[in-house]
């Protein structure tokens, strides 16, 4: 015997695939949708449809876009002799909240990984390399994840750029504000270590 009508019960499932989405969660979402107006249930459907037809990625950083070139790249006041590298578009969005940051971004779709067959072919190196060929960059700040992945990443971008005479950096990884020693994993806890500066 069906508990839920099979079209809320499809709904859940979808909501299921979607990244940090658990049964439960998924559940909640369906049934909210469920409670909501047609009009506001078309608008979201609308905003879903619109994400796909309309926003692609940028040519030049590749970070979402509903141009050809986004918002940041096409920024005459940011300094062109930075790029920033990333995995993903969001880690762009989070530093962009910083508001530390004035140069580009470079983003790399993934992180090189064996244990998934992720080689540098799969993610945008060479976009990366073809960028670097034209301009006028000085630096390249390497700003993947702080894990195993993100590591052998921000290593292999290391070795293929410094050749070419840029400066290439990595951001600061460590204890985050507010965090308890104690509860720190022996790997943060020695980045905190050797990333230290003088007060």
């Amino acid at each position: 015997m069906r508990i839920i009508a099979k079209t809320l019960e499809d709904l859940i499932e979808e909501f299921r695939k979607l990244p940090t989405i658990g049964p439960k969660t998924a559940q909640r979402i369906a049934f909210y949708l469920l409670s909501m107006s047609k009009k506001e249930a078309a608008k979201l459907a609308q905003a879903i449809l619109d994400l796909k037809e309309k926003v692609g990625h940028c040519r030049v950083c590749y970070n979402p876009a509903d141009a050809e070139i986004c918002e940041i790249c096409a920024d005459a006041r940011r300094d062109d002799s930075l790029i920033c590298i990333v995995e993903q578009p969001f880690d762009v969005v989070a530093i962009e909240k910083t508001g530390e940051y004035r140069g580009f971004y470079h983003v790399l779709g993934g992180s090189i990984s064996p244990i998934e067959n992720i080689g540098p072919d799969e993610i945008r190196i060479k976009e990366l390399l073809d960028r670097v060929g034209k301009g006028s960059i000085k630096e390249i700040i390497v700003a993947t994840n702080p894990n195993i992945e993100g590591e052998t990443t921000a290593m292999y971008i290391s070795k293929i750029i410094k050749p070419l005479g840029i400066r290439v950096t990595r951001i600061a990884s460590g204890l985050p504000v507010g965090g308890d020693l104690e509860y720190a994993d022996e790997i943060t806890l020695g980045k905190a270590m050797s990333g230290r500066r003088e007060l």
